[in-house]
């Protein structure tokens, strides 16, 4: 499994991904623009001592990360704007989890594309536009993995 951050801009939301990557032995894809630099040490304080555990990949763009993946990839990405739950996704062990920039989501591009492929986490309260980028992705990794993992592990 692989958690994809496309145009990511604030590093703490990064690190705290990072380290939630490293606790369930997930991939982390860095995808296109980043805002900032991955030897910063607001990273990789975010992501404590744990960051040299973490396997990750930086890409230009999404099409030079979809390069690296097998045919017929599961991709699951994640907005306020999907129009199913999260809890409805399609999940594989092999799904790349995606997420656009904490700033301005995804390119609008992508919303048209892959418009079916678009899931939101459910918010109760009309007072909040969205969760924190490191919280959705926390949220759906671990309803992945619960999903996908086998029971005991």
């Amino acid at each position: 499994m692989k958690i994809v951050l496309i145009n990511p801009d604030i590093p703490w939301n990064a690190g705290n991904i990072g380290r939630s990557c490293v606790a369930t032995g997930t991939e982390l894809a860095f995808v296109g623009k980043m805002g900032f630099n991955l030897s910063d040490k607001e990273i990789r304080r975010s992501g404590l001592d744990y960051w040299q555990f973490l396997k990750y990949s930086v890409h230009p763009d999404l099409e030079s990360f979809l390069a690296t993946l097998p045919p017929d990839p599961s991709l699951i990405f994640f907005s306020t704007r999907g129009g199913k739950s999260y809890w409805e996704a399609p999940y594989r062990p092999d799904s790349c989890l995606i997420f656009g920039a904490e700033t301005a989501g995804f390119p609008d591009w992508i919303y048209e594309k892959y418009s079916d492929s678009l899931y939101r986490i459910p918010m109760w309260s009309d007072r909040v536009r969205s969760l924190n980028l490191s919280t959705s992705a926390g949220v759906a990794l671990y309803e992945a993995l619960r999903q996908t993992r086998p029971s005991g592990v």
